[in-house]
């Protein structure tokens, strides 16, 4: 038992007993002292508390509570003494109450990591624990179970549940070839996976590891919380000064004390910020810390990669020409006969765009490919070759627009394809949602040539883009804007990303299907393949970071308001005592909005 819910029971105790010696055997004389000993010892016992939140750097708004109490108790209204005694334990009680359930979306992760999977070996099935799994193993997923650790399928066809990692509620169909991750659940059908990674460098683990961060991160903006402590400590004993001295009756002391003891009160800013971070996580977004949403509120700058990130990292096939007078579908066919066969990230482009054009297949044969350079082969008596300019003919080639691919047909110049990656189609929205934001210093950084970096900064509305950028160039770039653009957010998905994504102030990853270097950089993870979750982190900033100050302030201002109302003698002790964790329970329940996608 902790020790918010060891204070709660006794205080219990106390009015129990208290009670009784007072109603039943008609003793208040020691219904007092049981009262005031023990009610001053819990008071000691927060007193000390307080003292090492000082140490710590916070102000304890613990002081107003623990003054309320002793001055109640000497000057005899023990039993609102009691009252608040209750309240202040009851309302810390309902604070970590409140905080747990918040929480629970982040806990669902550790509570059902993978423990256990099912290797195939010579001699059948053998149940291990996942940390002994390695590299090239082959596993069973069975109907029902999680996927132990991040594989390629190699036998059998079913569809996962990936929700808890990319919060996708539809399933996902798996088949041969097909990458699943650690944590996904496996539907009706049994399949076979090849692991790709250890259990420690899986996905469900990595996304663990943020989460376990993200609890231990507390956010700067809990520390400015306390700061309205000071001054509000400061009006609640001016006003009380005040009260004595106008009315010459001690007891006003305890009747605005009583209501200014909001202890759980300036914890709402913390169940916000958790509420909120538990929000990010139920919309596929992993953020470590309340800092990172505080900060993403204040963002003045948000600068992207470009390739993954704002494009899908998939070359397509952006222009086709045909040269010589060579027939525009024989050389479609021919070049995709032979790069079916290459295992090269543009072959597939170009196989793809024959499929689209709905260009037959011929054989190929005396199939030879040449690395960084391109394939040949023979089809119908003619020699072909596909890739470099120089590789396939010495004719003079034209420059196209994207990454160009040439075709020669007996060494004469018959095509080129323009490749491009292909934009993210919410990729402009995204954009102009983050303007609507405020934003307006948006970046593009990318390794690319200027030409393509240019082309897909003007159609997803980006104005300030930077090409032929290497990772310390991206460095550079972040670490010299002006403080005028900070704080600074970059959202990027690669290990070429994770230097600029630990030095801005807030580092977004692209976590989709593993992107764990970037991830380890960030201080936030986006599980799912959609930009548009960057301006919905932005969104929940905002949302977080206005509950947050809401439910503060709400408190604070009802509190100085019965605070004057009780400088008048209006509001009996006791009746304060109560009114007071009432204003203090509404706050912490208002804080709580943060956790809904409705605000």
């Amino acid at each position: 038992m902790n020790s918010d819910k060891i204070k709660l029971y006794g205080t219990l105790a106390i009015g129990f007993i208290a009670a009784v010696l007072e109603f039943l055997f008609r003793l208040p004389n020691y219904a007092q002292l049981l009262i005031s000993v023990l009610g001053l010892l819990l008071a000691l016992i927060m007193f000390v508390d307080m003292i090492k939140v000082l140490k710590s750097g916070n102000f304890g708004i613990d002081l107003l509570a623990i003054t309320a109490i002793v001055a109640t108790i000497v000057l005899g209204q023990y039993w609102a003494g009691w009252i608040v005694l209750l309240m202040l334990t009851g309302g810390d009680t309902l604070e970590e109450f409140a905080a747990n359930k918040a929480k629970s979306e982040l806990k669902s992760l550790l509570d059902n990591t993978p423990s256990k999977a099912h290797l195939i070996t010579a001699k059948g099935i053998e149940d291990r624990d996942i940390d002994e799994i390695r590299v090239g193993d082959s596993l069973l997923i069975r109907p029902k179970e999680q996927v132990p650790v991040d594989g390629i399928v190699f036998e059998g066809t079913s569809e996962i549940d990936e929700s808890s990692l990319t919060g996708e509620s539809a399933p996902v169909t798996v088949q041969k070839g097909t990458y699943v991750m650690s944590g996904s659940i496996n539907g009706d059908n049994p399949f076979k996976i090849k692991a790709e990674k250890i259990a420690a460098d899986s996905e469900y683990q990595a996304i663990v590891k943020l989460v376990k961060e993200s609890e231990t991160h507390p956010a700067h903006f809990v520390r400015l919380a306390d700061r309205y402590a000071v001054p509000f400590t400061l009006i609640a004993y001016l006003i009380a000064g005040i009260a004595w001295y106008v009315s010459k009756d001690p007891i006003r002391i305890a009747q605005v004390l009583v209501v200014a003891s909001p202890c759980p009160l300036i914890l709402a800013a913390p169940i916000a910020f958790v509420s909120g971070m538990s929000r990010t996580s139920r919309n596929g977004i992993i953020v470590k810390s309340g800092t990172a949403l505080e900060k993403l509120n204040a963002a003045r700058t948000v600068a992207f990669d470009k390739t993954g990130t704002i494009t899908m990292g998939k070359l397509v096939v952006d222009d086709f020409q045909v040269k010589n007078g060579f027939s525009e579908r024989q050389v479609l066919s021919y070049a995709a006969s032979l790069e079916q066969n290459s295992s090269h990230v543009m072959a597939k482009a170009i196989v793809d765009y024959a499929v689209q054009n709905e260009v037959g297949f011929v054989n190929a044969s005396n199939l030879k490919e040449v690395t960084a350079e391109g394939i040949q082969g023979e089809i119908a008596g003619h020699v072909v070759k596909v890739g470099q300019g120089k590789f396939v003919t010495t004719e003079i080639v034209d420059e196209v627009k994207g990454s160009g691919v040439y075709v020669s047909i007996d060494d004469k110049y018959a095509g080129v394809y323009s490749l491009l990656d292909q934009i993210r189609p919410e990729a402009k929205s995204t954009i102009q949602e983050l303007k609507n934001f405020g934003i307006e210093n948006i970046l593009m950084i990318s390794g690319d040539k200027k030409e393509a970096t240019e082309m897909v900064a003007s159609k997803v509305g980006i104005t300030k883009y930077f090409p032929v950028s290497l990772p310390k160039d991206k460095v550079k770039i972040i670490n010299g804007l002006d403080k005028k653009y900070h704080p600074t957010v970059m959202v990027g998905d690669g290990v070429n990303d994770a230097p600029a994504l630990a030095l801005a102030d807030v580092g977004i990853a692209m976590g989709y299907k593993g992107a764990n270097a970037a991830s380890e950089s960030a201080d936030a993870v986006i599980l799912q393949d959609d930009l548009s979750k960057v301006s919905t982190a932005v969104k929940i900033a905002h949302d977080t970071m206005k509950v947050a100050k809401e439910a503060v302030l709400i408190g604070i201002f009802i509190c100085i308001a019965l605070m004057i109302v009780a400088a008048f003698g209006l509001i009996p002790t006791i009746i304060g005592a109560m009114l007071q964790e009432v204003v203090d329970t509404v706050a912490i329940l208002y804080a709580l909005r943060a956790r809904s996608d409705k605000l």
